[in-house]
């Protein structure tokens, strides 16, 4: 008779609904919303919207699963000492399952009225860079990015925090990243939402997804790294 811990399952569902919601409010805003005739959001709507995903969930599974919603973040807080690694596959398998769930009805939605999907809000360098910046400078922007984004979830959830403020402070450090870095790749910092676009664009996207997979992943392990030396007394 095989046993089923509900408990973690719980865990790993909201990891699921977290990242699709993510994917979905995010990437959503960044196809639909972003260039819409006459009422477009720009890159600043777009950057409110990826914050305030995080900050909606942060408060509504942050007290089952944490809410990490990105492969990097669960990296990070394992590096950084606040997460066990028996679960870290896990939570990266529902992660990039929530975000390509959510890439799939956002793709039935952009195609329904016959529209062409276009880079589908997809991360990328040089010619697919929004500003036309190279494989260097995305390469560090994205580790940068997101080193102070882990440094940020990591301070904010500490001990020493003022309690009930972690997801607002999160939220916002993610709508600054985007507001610096949309230009640059159109912004990662999370490898569930890079795979989820890119399975959907397609071509370029698939080829250059694999710096939106390791920039990520090296920015979050040297945070955690770094906020281990920080804690310690």
């Amino acid at each position: 008779m095989y046993f089923i811990n509900y408990s973690i399952m719980k865990k790993y569902f909201a990891e699921f609904i977290g990242t699709f919601w993510l994917v979905l409010g995010g990437c959503g805003s960044a196809v639909l919303a972003c260039n819409f005739p006459g009422a477009g959001i720009g890159f600043v709507g777009v950057s409110l919207a990826f914050g305030l995903t995080v900050v909606t969930m942060a408060y509504a599974i942050g007290s089952i699963s944490g809410a990490h919603l990105n492969p990097a973040v669960s990296l990070g807080l394992w590096a950084g000492g606040r997460f066990g690694g028996k679960e870290l596959l896990p939570y990266i398998v529902a992660q990039i399952l929530g975000g390509i769930v959510a890439a799939a009805i956002l793709y039935v939605i952009v195609t329904g009225n016959g529209s062409e999907t276009g880079g589908f809000a997809a991360n990328g360098y040089g010619e697919h860079s929004p500003g036309g910046y190279g494989l260097c400078a995305a390469l560090v922007c994205e580790v940068v990015m997101t080193f102070m984004f882990l440094l940020v979830i990591l301070g904010a959830t500490s001990k020493n925090a003022p309690a009930g403020f972690a997801g607002l402070a999160i939220g916002l450090a993610l709508t600054l990243i985007h507001l610096i870095s949309i230009p640059v790749t159109n912004t990662s910092v999370n490898p569930a939402r890079s795979i989820s676009q890119a399975l959907f664009a397609g071509g370029w996207a698939v080829q250059q997804l694999w710096l939106f997979i390791l920039a990520p992943v090296a920015g979050a392990l040297l945070a955690g790294a770094v906020w281990k030396w920080l804690e310690k007394e």
